[in-house]
């Protein structure tokens, strides 16, 4: 229950309720080491005093860089960000394990460090491709509907399958022994923290990640994001205009514009024919109305995902529209101890 002082809505306990308002859009946001992501995008979203907001790929409080959160309609496609390629740069500090695979766990062993720059190049080579990856007994990946930290925190070892993720790229940036520092480009679910202590093993020492920055992920850099300190001294409107629209998460697939009478039959449910080749479009309708995002097949377009009707690029309180080249299921929920791949 609310009450009024002086016009300002007070909450059941006398404090001042803010009022929320409908967003959307697209942050890029450069998040800081030392707060978990699920802090970072509750912050921004009282910033921004949005209705709703969700990220797109917890980082670790220990690690930095690109965390995009979408706002409002822009959940709608935040699935594509989840499941696009990300890249980071990652330094691993060889001959030191723990028991989470990073800087924040217990030591677990130390051994020598002795091998060359040759030799650890030669390693890293052999983690680029497919492969069967193991995750960490300190993740947030559930076994009988409990996450795999909670077990073990508590010393109990629990089934672990092997993931299938793609490495397609390790660069080595710099060798400073114990420490190296490189470039990973990888799909979706591979953890750097397994990486690092997988190389480590294969050179015989042991490691961990020491430290770990996003640079890109999908189509978005990390030159592009906003410090989240200086989102904090920002005047509204400033920070209003950071945001992208909520199709920039969509920029890799192809546009297709179609007649207002496709894209009404679309939002209705039902398969309009369109001629178009079989593919995944963002689609928009007169007017550069950002649609949704729906497949062509068999000379049908079926709807993927849509923009909620009556909202679309029709001019929301506030919007994102940054974007050269573009018009304008659900929140994305953080996972629940802020540990990420």
């Amino acid at each position: 229950m609310h009450s009024r002082i002086g016009g300002e809505a007070l909450g059941a306990k006398g404090r001042p309720v803010t009022a929320r308002r409908r967003v959307d859009g697209v942050l890029l946001l450069d998040k800081p080491p030392g707060v978990t992501s699920n802090a970072a995008l509750l912050r921004v979203k009282r910033l921004y005093r949005a209705e709703k907001a969700g990220h797109t790929g917890t980082l670790d409080p220990l690690a930095s860089g690109l965390l995009p959160i979408c706002f409002g309609d822009a959940t709608r496609f935040a699935q594509f960000l989840l499941d696009a390629p990300k890249r980071y740069v990652a330094t691993l500090r060889f001959g030191v394990t723990t028991t989470t695979l990073d800087a924040e766990g217990d030591v677990v062993s130390t051994r020598t460090v002795d091998f060359s720059r040759d030799a650890l190049e030669a390693a890293l080579a052999r983690f680029v491709g497919v492969q069967r990856q193991t995750p960490p007994a300190h993740s947030a990946l559930k076994f009988e509907g409990r996450p795999h930290y909670e077990y073990a925190r508590r010393g109990i070892e629990v089934p672990r399958v092997p993931r299938e993720v793609v490495v397609h790229a390790l660069r080595l940036l710099d060798w400073h022994a114990p420490d190296a520092t490189i470039d990973v480009e990888c799909s979706k679910g591979t953890y750097v923290r397994a990486l690092a202590a997988d190389v480590g093993e294969a050179l015989g020492c042991g490691a961990h990640l020491a430290a770990l920055r996003r640079t890109r992920t999908g189509p978005f850099d990390v030159v592009a994001a906003s410090p989240l300190d200086a989102l904090e001294r920002e005047e509204d409107a400033a920070r209003d205009a950071r945001l992208l629209p909520i199709d920039a998460p969509l920029a890799a697939l192809p546009r297709l514009d179609v007649e207002g009478q496709v894209a009404h039959l679309l939002a209705c449910g039902q398969r309009p024919g369109i001629a178009a080749a079989a593919c995944r479009y963002r689609i928009y309708a007169p007017g550069e109305r950002f649609v949704g995002v729906a497949d062509v097949e068999s000379q049908r377009l079926v709807a993927l995902r849509l923009v909620a009707q009556g909202r679309g690029g029709d001019a929301p309180e506030i919007a994102g529209a940054n974007v050269p080249g573009t018009a304008g299921t659900g929140l994305v929920e953080p996972l629940p101890n802020g540990r990420a791949p």
